[in-house]
């Protein structure tokens, strides 16, 4: 027996060497896999974001892919986990404008060319950092095939989605709502907006004859429509269309009735005006009946000249009640709630209210993209582990609304189009070769936005295996598993099932495993404010790798959130060594000067009239049969019990007395049974707890021995 098992497990001194074995065997990479090794099974990692470190979010990810992997390497898959890393556009530039800020520096006062080079330096710094991390989680991913958004790769493939959008007449650029954040001088996706719940003043001014109510007067300047239900018995004797005069914020008005049955007659007085450039809602309604709109509000969150020479120029806040205060002194301000409760989107990031805009952009028509991404779910071509996710994936594309893919951001991949400086037409030119307007022949200038992230990483299974003529896309694709967070189920997952099969005409992935959020002790959601964030690095170096894994599996069932504590890791630690001093013992026990026939008769014998051995394959059998099915939560726990009540507090204990007593006639036959258990369990155990484990096999005495890391899967 080895030295190392006279120390308890220390998984600092091993975890390192470990990892950087299964790195020199090359058996992360298909390619150099035993012959064994023939059907794909494929995981394209979900690109972290490169812009700083691993939580525990991450460390849930890569436990759930790696024992994925890791179990069918062993089942004989030719196993590929593809890696790469996001540029995260926004998200990064928002955390690199937060450098700049402490430096005494601003975006908006930099050259793009620098500011984008000083942000890639950031990046792949970040970037580095980052996989070293994923590396100390254990991640048994083909590293040489790692992949980079914004690889020039990435980018060509990218680039062919946006031209066969545009040729297929999918692509548009056109004047719509955004969510614009006046902080960060941008448009955002819905995901990187955040609705709260917040008390404000509810206002009830008169408008003519009509009694309207807001909480955004800033807004009414140019609210020159109200608009009622068709059905509102209280305002029958009007009609669609009907003009009326009235006196408002700074004058006399001419204002026009319409109707439309959007309106809630239950909420307010049934009567709004609207303002179609700052509300979404407004928006729609004057695009139905083709109603004229301005702009109130400029892009900084400053009043424009609308407003008149009183409010010009001043910031929502302060022109909210000084219009209050002129509407009073005129008799049109009704009556005040102060205590309305509703909810409002902010940035996610810097929590201001977001300023709905109108702005020209680039949109794609969704529905058809949507109908084929319904048909392939519909048809059981993907499946959802969680059934309850299938039905939002339904719900939130049967309602899809068209995709807004532009950002006003140095930091991503930029839009290939030009933009006539007359007729604001967009041109897609991926060649940069276009200089006329082809609609009306004046000057053109390039389109100084990039891409929303979620747009080049939503083609993230093709692009990484080098569609469309690349042997991985020819062998790998489509992949087998999206094992994501439940949280951009919409925004990541739908939009790599439509973009996906509207590039390649083929699904890009088999199967959909969602994972809920991790959260602390008490359920709460972990925030560096509230001072529970649990570091899944420090964690792991204080109790081990294998602990925090398995304390991340263990009771996580699919789709649902998770807590997570110290001690619960802890709790794993103990098992770890509780399998070390298992091992020890064995290994003591026996003659290691001899290796062991796996194959033998003696064993295949025992196998068949052992009680404790037929149990273990029964066991097995169960847990392999969780293994296919996702339950990795059930399979985790079964062997967790087996080894601590099964192994270690009875087979163990009891074949104690007998060795220790040395008159057993089967003193033999009975370490024989103990090393065919172990191995088994060790087998079991690889996909959860890789390190030790395989530290564990590097010691076992046993014929034509592999790494444990491409052993077969236990006698199922």
């Amino acid at each position: 027996m080895n030295d190392k098992f006279l120390k308890p497990y220390n998984p600092q001194e091993t975890e390192k060497r470990i990892y950087e074995f299964w790195e020199k065997s090359g058996f992360f990479n298909p390619d150099n896999l035993p012959q064994r090794h023939k059907d794909p099974f494929t995981i394209i990692m979900p690109p972290p974001n490169a812009n700083g470190s691993l939580h525990s979010g991450h460390a849930l990810f890569v436990a759930l892919e790696d024992l994925m992997v890791r179990y069918k390497r062993m089942r004989g898959y030719k196993t590929l986990w593809l890696p790469g890393a996001d540029h995260a556009g926004f998200e990064t530039q928002v955390v690199y404008e937060k450098k700049l800020e402490k430096e005494g520096r601003s975006r908006f006062k930099m050259d793009p060319k620098e500011l984008y080079d000083e942000i890639m330096e950031f990046t792949l710094s970040n970037k580095s950092f980052m996989e070293g991390q994923v590396r100390s989680l254990g991640a048994s991913c083909d590293w040489s095939r790692e992949r980079f958004t914004l690889e020039p790769e990435i980018k060509k493939i990218v680039y062919g989605t946006f031209k066969k959008l545009s040729d297929d007449k999918l692509l548009y650029r056109g004047k719509r709502i955004v969510n614009w954040c006046s902080k960060h001088q941008t448009s955002l996706s819905e995901l990187e907006t955040e609705s709260i719940e917040q008390e404000d003043k509810f206002y009830y001014f008169q408008y003519g004859p009509f009694q309207i109510g807001t909480t955004r007067p800033e807004t009414k300047f140019g609210d020159k429509y109200v608009v009622v239900h068709p059905d509102d018995e209280r305002y029958k004797q009007y009609k669609d269309g009907q003009k009326f005069d009235l006196e408002w914020v700074n004058g006399p008005i001419t204002a026009t009735l319409i109707k439309d049955d959007v309106i809630d007659m239950e909420f307010g007085t049934g009567a709004m005006t609207i303002t179609p450039w700052h509300d979404p809602v407004d928006f729609e309604i004057a695009q139905r009946h083709n109603l004229e709109y301005e702009q109130i509000i400029d892009f900084h969150g400053k009043m424009l000249p609308i407003a008149g020479q009183e409010f010009e120029g001043k910031n929502i806040k302060d022109a909210r009640e000084l219009i209050i205060k002129k509407l009073d002194e005129k008799g049109l301000l009704v009556k005040t709630d102060e205590n309305f409760k509703h909810s409002i989107k902010i940035c996610y990031k810097c929590n201001r209210p977001i300023e709905p805009q109108i702005k020209a952009q680039w949109f794609i028509k969704m529905q058809p993209l949507a109908q084929k991404a319904m048909e392939a779910v519909k048809n059981k071509k993907i499946n959802f582990v969680t059934e309850r996710h299938e039905k939002i994936f339904f719900h939130w594309l049967e309602n899809i609304r068209d995709w807004n893919i532009s950002r006003q951001i140095i930091w991503g991949i930029p839009i290939p189009a030009k933009i006539c400086k007359k007729c604001n037409e967009g041109i897609v030119d991926l060649d940069n070769i276009i200089s006329k307007c082809p609609k009306c022949n004046n000057e053109v200038e390039k389109d100084p936005d990039t891409f929303d992230t979620w747009f080049s990483s939503g083609q993230w299974p093709f692009a990484t295996l080098n569609y469309p003529d690349g042997d991985d896309f020819k062998n790998f694709y489509p992949t087998d598993v999206m094992e994501t967070g439940h949280d951009i189920l919409f925004f990541w997952v739908a939009r790599m099932i439509m973009l996906g099969i509207y590039r390649t005409n083929e699904i890009p992935f088999k199967n959909i495993y969602l994972h809920g959020m991790v959260r602390d002790a008490k359920g709460k959601k972990m925030s560096k404010s509230k001072g529970n964030v649990i570091n899944p690095l420090d964690m792991s170096e204080k109790f081990g790798t294998d602990a925090l894994r398995m304390s991340l599996i263990v009771g996580n069932t699919p789709g649902t959130d998770m807590n997570l504590s110290e001690d619960k890791i802890r709790a794993y630690k103990k098992f770890a060594n509780k399998l070390w001093n298992i091992s020890r013992f064995i290994l003591e026990n026996i003659d290691d000067s001899k290796e062991i026939d796996l194959q033998s008769d003696e064993l295949n014998k025992l196998r068949k009239t052992d009680s404790e051995l037929q149990k273990l394959q029964k066991l097995t059998l169960d847990i392999t049969d969780d293994m296919e099915n996702y339950r990795f939560y059930m399979a985790s726990e079964k062997i967790y019990h087996y080894v601590w009540h099964e192994f270690a507090d009875k087979i163990i204990e009891e074949s104690k007395l007998k060795i220790n007593n040395q008159k057993d006639e089967n003193i033999n036959e009975i370490k024989l049974i103990l090393l065919e258990i172990l191995q088994n369990v060790l087998k079991l155990l690889h996909p959860f707890m890789p390190f030790i484990t395989e530290e564990i096999w590097t010691e076992l005495p046993i014929k034509n021995k592999k790494y444990l890391i491409i052993e077969e899967w236990t006698n199922v």
